[in-house]
């Protein structure tokens, strides 16, 4: 069996869900039925600077929310889909149209509804306060939470292992 490590190594590409993962899973609604969602600025960078890198990134989420779509418009990452009610045809597409390989993917999900990519993806993670089910089939279980620091951890070790992560000695802006 390939360890979690290995695993990395094929990295191009990562897909995450939004509530519990990008974000600690609350959600304020406003009167006028906007939902709010925090987000951590750590994640935030990382997901721009592996954009800057050149990988793929998605947001493939049931949730549906302008403030979605504008969060992960600002941090560069474009591939964003919302109001997924079967998450896994929208994975499908995302295949397709960037021509990747399931083990080219680590994906990032917190509960029942994104158990599907998981199974399907080369590296499967997710947050340390995922559900129990998504927590026992994962390659790699992140020792932060949802919204709290869960995608930056991820993101880091790929690029890390792929000598891609900042440097002080290196010009990276």
């Amino acid at each position: 069996m390939i360890n979690y490590k290995e695993k990395l190594q094929s990295i191009k590409a990562f897909v995450f869900d939004f509530d519990g993962v990008l974000s600690d899973g609350s959600v304020w609604t406003l009167a006028d039925g906007d939902m709010i969602r925090a987000c951590n600025t750590k994640d935030g960078f990382a997901l721009q600077y592996a954009v800057k890198k050149g990988y793929i990134i998605a947001v493939i989420s049931g949730g549906h929310s302008k403030s979605i779509d504008n969060r992960m418009h600002a941090l560069g990452v474009t591939q964003v889909y919302t109001g997924c009610g079967n998450k896994i045809d929208t994975y499908n597409q995302f295949l397709i149209d960037n021509n990747l390989c399931d083990n080219q993917v680590l994906c990032m999900g917190d509960d029942i509804p994104d158990y599907p990519l998981l199974q399907r993806a080369g590296v499967a993670t997710c947050p340390a306060d995922a559900a129990v089910e998504i927590r026992d089939m994962v390659d790699y279980v992140s020792h932060y939470t949802g919204g709290h620091g869960c995608v930056r951890d991820v993101i880091e070790q790929v690029l890390r292992l792929h000598g891609q992560w900042f440097h002080p000695d290196a010009v990276v802006w």
